[in-house]
């Protein structure tokens, strides 16, 4: 029995589900939003609230215990200048998690992991891929349109003279 054991093994070593957490941390902070599976996302979500914590600080000592997790720099620099000062008042809390259902291949568990005080940010750049999307077919079937009655040409007309029957 598993009494008292905390996290998820992920079916990984020690060192690979560390840089496994490290990879996702960085592209939660990167991106806003990812894609993943359920049991990643949720250890995901503690690994970077954490750092997120620690960023609140905001000294020198929090600096350099993030970066030993993330090696990116722009993303460290946009974590203290950005993240952290946008939730500075949160008391925790600062990601969540979406359940999407199951992934078609594996039927492993899908989830969506977030920033909180982000997603208007994310659902306006969703809205404006929508807006370029409805544009795009809206200009494809206008294309289309005029290209069909360009190749209608107008037919003549031909008088017929109606046959006479034979008596």
């Amino acid at each position: 029995m598993r009494h008292k054991v905390k996290g998820r093994k992920l079916g990984r070593t020690a060192s690979h589900r560390k840089a496994t957490l490290i990879a996702l941390s960085t592209s939660l902070l990167r991106h806003k939003r990812i894609k993943t599976t359920l049991a990643k996302a949720k250890e995901t979500r503690g690994f970077v609230e954490k750092l997120i914590t620690k960023a609140k600080k905001g000294d020198l000592h929090s600096k350099k215990q993030v970066m030993n997790f993330i090696k990116d720099k722009e993303v460290v620099k946009e974590l203290f200048s950005e993240i952290a000062p946008k939730i500075g008042d949160r008391p925790g809390g600062y990601t969540r998690v979406v359940k999407l259902g199951n992934r078609l291949g594996d039927a492993a568990s899908m989830a969506i992991i977030e920033l909180v005080d982000y997603n208007d940010l994310i659902n306006a750049k969703d809205e404006e891929r929508k807006e370029e999307k409805q544009l795009k077919t809206k200009d494809k079937k206008e294309k289309k349109e005029i290209a069909k009655a360009e190749s209608i040409e107008d037919a003549k007309v031909v008088n017929e003279l109606p046959e006479e029957k034979e008596k």
